[in-house]
């Protein structure tokens, strides 16, 4: 072809992102999409989110949150989801959460992400397969890491998704162990953060890991002990 036909959204790249991301607001653009524009006017064009809001009409909350989908993500993140290996809902309503509730690791999401990205997977499936591999045991991390994703799929399918069945005293069981194991996840996140701490923290922090430290034998005795139960069952 010696010409190729062009429409110009605008005298810059700026404006052209701009004015492409106005008119998403009646065409199609995912959100994913979205995202990656707004990274661009930030970092690139260097343009503050109180510019892109009053450019777009939009809230700051809108352009906020599309500003840190993308500045979280690492570059492997980015790139199944973009290559539509990863389904973008699951990571942005399910993977998420566990980073800003649970404290997961970066890095284990994204290990996480890498190991079910083009396997097909609904939502739903990976919702199931996330809660397993964040909260469960080790041997669960590794069934998906080693690609038996399949198998995993079913193990975790066993389970009840409610408590429904359970009596009082086993739900709140349930619940203690869920927040328990929460917890565990949370510390040992933070705990490795190599950031300077004060001579306070530090004081307080000994004392509270001593008491941890008393009662860690007997705590996962009981626990053993609940498991091998349980596995009876």
């Amino acid at each position: 072809m010696g010409t190729v036909p062009y429409n110009s959204l605008g005298q810059d790249e700026a404006g052209g992102i701009v004015a492409l991301l106005r008119m998403s607001n009646t065409r199609s653009l995912s959100i994913l999409e979205q995202a990656g524009f707004i990274d661009e006017l930030r970092n690139v064009q260097n343009l503050s989110v109180a510019e892109i809001a009053e450019l777009l009409s939009r809230s700051k909350g809108w352009v906020s949150m599309r500003a840190g989908l993308i500045g979280e993500m690492s570059q492997t993140i980015r790139s199944k989801l973009f290559a539509g290996a990863f389904p973008v809902y699951a990571y942005m309503y399910t993977l998420r959460r566990f980073m800003r509730m649970n404290g997961v690791a970066k890095a284990e999401v994204e290990r996480f992400v890498v190991a079910l990205s083009g396997k097909r997977l609904s939502v739903r499936d990976i919702e199931q397969l996330a809660h397993g591999y964040f909260r469960g045991p080790e041997s669960f991390r590794e069934q998906i890491q080693s690609g038996h994703v399949a198998a995993a799929l079913r193990r975790v399918r066993q389970v009840p998704e409610d408590a429904r069945g359970c009596n009082a005293f086993e739900r709140g069981l349930l619940r203690d162990l869920e927040i328990a194991g929460k917890y565990m996840q949370r510390v040992m996140g933070k705990a490795q953060d190599r950031r300077p701490l004060t001579r306070v923290f530090h004081a307080q922090a000994n004392l509270l890991c001593a008491g941890i430290l008393s009662r860690a034998s007997a705590f996962f005795q009981c626990v053993r002990r609940l498991h091998d139960r349980t596995g009876q069952a």
